[in-house]
């Protein structure tokens, strides 16, 4: 039974009021200091803004212009001219690495492709697909197929709309069909069911579940459906044949000789400029019409990129005069790659925005390299696979305890025990020993294989990335379970 002056508080607990608020003075509780309402984002608001647009720094922005592009920007567009007279521009095949403006470049001149056919009035379709995210032939035949039934949904929509709207004037006026391929209303009606038969058989394509050959014929009869040019533009095409092989690039190659009111044309881009040798000859030979390499950027060319873009991107004089210079120097040192150069600017920008700093200074940048490197690191060492992982929690629990000459030998006892702790499947020293040699590679950590005469050859290992945030990554893998037990072990070891 409760009490008369007791009061339930919102989880149901009673409270007395006079023991709850006993001496509390009730103008106490109340803010008194009105001016004193700055929240958690007004302070960080009240800082004049760097930035006048951010989003022209990032990879996805494609320019109005790309400095040091222009030739092999007029070598696509000679090429994919013959799509504005109706004709089927030969197949493009793009190399460079990373940051040497490949897709940048591409979507541009496919940009203007489209905007002059509408222009010209000449049916020209361009579609773009990343083939590290979309990386199997049904997923881009099932993607390209929906891209092509929506399309024609909306084509076939707009026309059943325009004959609704000349059969209703033919029907008050009969010469509204005078310049019409139609003779009488009874014929409009016709054609307007046959399109509405048409768009009910437009069904789209699961992203799972069908046989393969279903969606390719879905997907021809989608882009053959009215009279059209199709680019096709596969990035990371290099990415999709490594998962799926060439037979996304068979079909498509040969779709031209089947197509009747259609023709394609396929664009490929990659990084690398050998994955061609793994290729069927035919679509070798078919793919590579034409090929265009994009070199790397040198430091003057990155610096004119990072003033075209920096003159949008921030307010005026917010950049120190070295800022430019010393990106472009980082990003020329990674092989000329632009997308790193645009990353160091805009995140030297954000960090000097967080600082409320009056501009962007050499400090900005050079933290903003650091921080980049690590997020590098960070990216790498979460998606490694469990056993990797363990593998280099072993590395950093001997360096921890002052070993820095490691060797393979070392590491295996200390994987093995980790093994135990998580009731892991135990690898054997040789498996262990490759994969050091995939986080040498990854640039994880540095083994070198030394002499050590009669006793033969062993790895010397240490690390190459900051050891307590790489623990830390390690540590928040729920996969690694309580790996902190083996911590006292790995101590015991050193200690005797």
């Amino acid at each position: 039974m409760s009490d008369e002056n007791t009061q339930p508080t919102d989880d149901g607990v009673e409270v007395s009021p006079d023991s709850s608020f006993e001496n509390v003075d009730l103008d106490d509780v109340v803010l008194d200091d009105e001016d004193d309402d700055q929240g958690l984002f007004d302070d960080l608001l009240s800082g004049e803004p760097i930035f006048e647009n951010k989003e022209v720094l990032r990879p996805s922005y494609t320019p109005h212009e790309l400095p040091h592009r222009k030739d092999q920007i007029n070598n696509m567009a000679t090429i994919l001219v013959a799509a504005l007279r109706g004709e089927t521009p030969s197949n493009i095949l793009i190399y460079g690495k990373t940051g040497t403006g490949k897709t940048a470049s591409a979507k541009f001149v496919s940009k203007e492709l489209e905007s002059t056919s509408q222009k010209y009035d000449v049916p020209c379709n361009v579609e773009y697909i990343n083939c590290e995210v979309t990386d199997t032939q049904y997923r881009v035949l099932a993607q390209l197929a929906n891209k092509f039934i929506e399309s024609n949904r909306e084509f076939v929509t707009g026309r059943i709309e325009e004959l609704s709207a000349l059969r209703e004037e033919a029907t008050a006026d009969p010469a509204a069909l005078a310049d019409t391929e139609f003779d009488s209303t009874a014929e409009i009606s016709a054609r307007i069911e046959e399109r509405e038969a048409d768009r009910e058989e437009m069904e789209s394509v699961p992203m799972t579940g069908w046989p393969t050959d279903r969606v390719y014929s879905t997907f021809f009869d989608a882009v053959d459906y009215e009279e059209r040019v199709v680019v096709i533009m596969l990035d990371e095409i290099d990415k999709l044949v490594e998962k799926s092989g060439d037979d996304t690039l068979y079909n498509l190659s040969r779709m031209n000789s089947e197509l009747d009111n259609s023709r394609v044309s396929i664009i490929g881009i990659s990084n690398d400029l050998k994955f061609t040798d793994f290729l069927d000859p035919r679509v070798k030979s078919s793919l590579g019409e034409e090929e265009i390499v994009f070199p790397p950027y040198d430091a003057n060319q990155l610096r004119d990129i990072l003033q075209h873009r920096a003159d949008v991107a921030f307010k005026a004089d917010a950049l120190s005069d070295d800022v430019i210079p010393l990106c472009a120097a980082f990003a020329a040192q990674e092989h000329g790659d632009a997308r790193r150069a645009l990353d160091l600017l805009r995140t030297a920008g954000e960090l000097a925005e967080r600082d409320q700093s009056e501009g962007v200074t050499e400090t900005h940048v050079r933290k903003a390299q650091e921080k980049i490197e690590l997020d590098r690191v960070v990216e790498v060492v979460r998606t490694l696979p469990t056993q990797s992982k363990l593998v280099l929690f072993s590395i950093i629990s001997l360096e921890k305890n002052g070993v820095h000459n490691i060797n393979t030998g070392e590491v295996y006892n200390i994987y093995k025990r980790l093994c135990e702790e998580i009731d892991a499947d135990v690898l054997t020293q040789r498996r262990v020993t490759d994969l050091i040699s995939e986080l040498d590679m990854l640039g994880i950590v540095n083994a070198v294989v030394v002499s050590k005469g009669r006793y033969g050859r062993t790895k010397e290992i240490s690390l190459s990335v900051p050891i307590d945030e790489t623990e830390a990554v390690l540590m928040s893998d729920s996969r690694l379970g309580d790996i902190e037990n083996v911590q006292p072990f790995v101590q015991a070891r050193f200690d005797n």
